[in-house]
């Protein structure tokens, strides 16, 4: 009887409540690739189908033969790609010299860093348009890459620092006693011991630039444009072509997951990084 009413409350306090939180997060990604995959018949259709009568890909073959959406794709990649390089290589030497070495104005350095995304990026929106502008880098995907290194370089240089307080110098000041210099113990002894964290901080830049709308949109044209402004498009006045949009929708997020799926050992490492001591 007890081992009845354990498994009842098992059923009710976990098993229930976890289903219930899948589904609630799961199911807008299923409605959404289903729709692209149903007919127009089905899609404008007054009776709701949760699954295609009549399977079609023809939406997928019409965003990329008739919408051109590899071009917005690689502008998409080529922006997350380098901002996600230049932010690391800047925060990862910026967090090392926070931590490793002492020098005036270094506290309100780091309170500069983050009031920095205390405040919202749209603010940044008309300095940094009349900046790409006098640069003649208006339109050009490195206006974006500069653009979003203005808020994801305050932000990992936070994170990084958090990782390498946890690391103690004694691993560097090893290496250097035995013919090392500073820069050799760095990039032999402390980015490889620092890559779960990198990882994790690389992560989140490539998503954030992947993913932005608001800078996007200003600072690029019909050549430049990245994937947000394109799928935005998608969206008129007289309606909207849900079948590209959701189709759109689909191919944006599978770089993402196939990042997280190769990555994921790594960022949770990086991610559980200092949190046990001893």
């Amino acid at each position: 009887m007890m081992k009845k009413n354990t498994t009842w409350m098992k059923l009710i306090t976990f098993y229930i409540p976890t289903f219930t939180i899948l589904l609630f997060l799961l199911f807008p990604f299923y409605w959404t690739f289903v729709t692209s995959l149903k007919p127009e018949l089905e899609l404008y259709g007054t009776t709701v189908t949760y699954w295609p009568n009549d399977l079609t890909f023809l939406s997928y073959q019409k965003l990329f033969n008739e919408f051109n959406f590899l071009k917005p794709m690689f502008n998409s990649f080529f922006v997350a790609a380098v901002t996600t390089f230049v932010t690391l290589f800047v925060s990862t030497l910026a967090a090392y010299s926070f931590t490793r070495f002492t020098f005036k104005g270094k506290k309100f350095l780091m309170v500069l860093f983050l009031t920095n995304n205390m405040f919202p990026t749209v603010l940044l929106l008309i300095p940094l348009y009349s900046i790409m502008r006098n640069a003649n880098l208006l339109y050009n995907p490195l206006s974006l890459v500069i653009a979003y290194a203005t808020f994801t370089i305050p932000f990992s240089v936070w994170m990084l620092t958090g990782y390498l307080k946890d690391l103690p110098s004694s691993l560097e000041e090893a290496a250097m006693i035995d013919g090392a210099n500073r820069a050799t113990a760095f990039i032999k002894i402390i980015l490889p011991v620092l890559s779960p964290s990198i990882i994790a901080t690389g992560i989140y830049i490539f998503i954030q630039s992947w993913n932005e709308y608001t800078f996007a949109v200003l600072f690029t044209n019909e050549a430049s444009r990245t994937i947000p402004v394109t799928l935005k498009n998608l969206v008129g006045q007289l309606g909207v072509q849900w079948d590209l949009l959701t189709a759109g929708g689909i191919i944006t997020i599978i770089p993402v997951c196939i990042l997280f799926f190769f990555a994921q050992k790594r960022l949770i490492e990086g991610m559980t990084a200092g949190s046990v001591k001893g």
